[in-house]
């Protein structure tokens, strides 16, 4: 018996509505993508690789370039709510299926607690007395009402938060070249593109400098595949996926190398704090107060816009899993406004464990937490480009069908990312604050194995259960 037979038999066992529009669809995946690891993350990487840092962001683009087309690829081919899991289960292997399920809900489940994090570091410019986990916990849990309410309420805020960050980032790059060319105020006398080779060079810290940056940078670029999870609530999917995924790279890539560029440019980049947003920074060293003030308030909102994502996913995940018997069966069920409600509780109940972590260990909750997600994340990507190898074998075998949608450079470029990805992983060793995402990783894989071997008998194949 199917899922979706057995879904007509049981009530709250009802399908997702694909509610989301075009516009939901653009904004939520630039949503997912650009939020603390920009704002904030990027303020200890610019300390960690001066200018350099730009090559870094230009690398980890390249590789989040191929597997947003890869990605693209396979959700032209079968766009559904489970899209890693989904096609990991059918092209690589079944105990692949159920790891990158739970690690995708992992990651997001660690980003958000970075998230909730950044919130309460943020409100330390206008509040500095009020313990940072107060603000996480309220963030928290005003995002968790928001998600359980309605799909086209979640993609209604997500689309303003996600413009907001977009209309703030374009007004920066713009402000900041009109400061640099026209040397507007004090500041701008003594900013140039020439800082971003005069203060030790553009690489200060050499090439390895850049490299142990990667574990920020790619950090930063967490989310991007966040359209994959929206593709099965997404309007006529066939016409906005394609869009979506080939926008959102190059969006991206603008926002992050453009406004670094200018950043570094209005300010050397050894005068900026790395415990600061340097968006705040610079502003504040404009001497423009309110501004100031206009753009720590767009990066409250630009982490919960991630946070918000993270818990939109992490529901429709656990769906997924639930549905294929590797979850507990309550979580594929929906309410009434055909919501994973139950799925995203639990999702949000184990992210309320980053409100304690700012309790308890406040001035190393960022960089812990960012290190562990990233190892979600590292998986998942590689798993898109392992599998998309393995549905390009399926297409010259005639067993499925190709579509018009494809990514260039296989299958090399596949293997170049899984490599570079690997090496970014074995950088998390370098430095001692990142090193716990290794310890956690073993730990993280062993429990999956051993789970795995308990869910094998309940196990529904993924592709059917979505």
């Amino acid at each position: 018996m199917t899922m979706s037979s057995q879904s007509q038999d049981l009530p709250g066992e009802g399908d997702l509505a694909r509610k989301l529009k075009s516009r939901h669809i653009h904004m939520i995946a630039i949503g997912g993508a650009v939020g603390v690891g920009l704002f904030l993350g990027s303020g200890k990487a610019i300390s960690m690789a001066g200018p350099g840092l730009l090559l870094s962001y230009a690398a980890g683009g390249i590789a989040v370039f191929f597997i947003m087309r890869a990605l693209g690829e396979l959700l032209l081919h079968k766009p559904v709510a489970g899209s890693f899991a989904t096609y990991a289960e059918e092209y690589v292997g079944p105990f692949a299926g159920f790891a990158t399920g739970w690690s995708y809900w992992f990651m997001w489940v660690v980003i958000g607690m970075a998230e909730i994090t950044a919130v309460g570091v943020y409100i330390h410019y206008w509040l500095p007395n009020v313990p940072q986990w107060i603000p996480a916990m309220i963030t928290l849990a005003a995002l968790y009402i928001v998600n359980v309410v309605a799909v086209r309420l979640f993609g209604e805020l997500e689309f303003w938060f996600a413009l907001v960050k977009v209309i703030t980032i374009v007004a920066l790059i713009l402000g900041g070249l009109a400061v640099i060319v026209f040397g507007i105020g004090e500041l701008g006398q003594k900013a140039s593109f020439s800082n971003l080779w005069t203060h030790g060079g553009f690489l200060p810290f050499g090439v390895l400098g850049a490299v142990l940056a990667l574990q920020m940078v790619m950090f930063a670029y967490q989310g991007v595949e966040l359209i994959g999870v929206t593709a099965g609530e997404a309007e006529n999917p066939e016409q906005v996926l394609p869009r979506a995924t080939n926008g959102i790279i190059w969006r991206i890539l603008i926002f992050y190398l453009g406004a670094l560029a200018v950043i570094m440019a209005l300010l050397p980049w050894n005068q900026l704090d790395p415990n600061t947003s340097p968006f705040v920074f610079v502003f504040d060293k404009l001497g423009l107060s309110i501004a100031a003030d206009v753009i720590n308030f767009v990066v409250i909102t630009a982490a919960a816009s991630s946070c918000n994502s993270g818990i939109f996913s992490n529901g429709r995940m656990l769906f997924t899993l639930a549905r294929a018997g590797q979850a507990p069966r309550m979580f594929g069920r929906v309410n009434r406004n055909h919501i994973p409600f139950l799925g995203i509780t639990a999702s949000t109940a184990v992210m309320s464990i980053g409100v304690v972590l700012n309790y308890v260990v406040p001035e190393q909750a960022f960089i812990w937490i960012t290190s562990i997600s990233l190892v979600g994340s590292l998986w998942t990507w590689s798993i898109i480009m392992i599998a998309h190898l393995g549905y390009r074998r399926a297409v010259a075998r005639g067993e499925a069908k190709a579509v018009h949608f494809r990514m260039p450079g296989a299958p090399v470029a596949n293997w170049l990312v899984v490599a570079f990805l690997v090496m970014v992983a074995v950088f998390l060793g370098f430095d001692p604050s990142t090193r716990v995402a290794l310890y956690v990783a073993p730990i993280w894989f062993g429990l999956l194995a051993i789970a795995y071997q308990f869910t094998r008998r309940q196990r529904v194949p993924l592709l059917t259960a979505s």
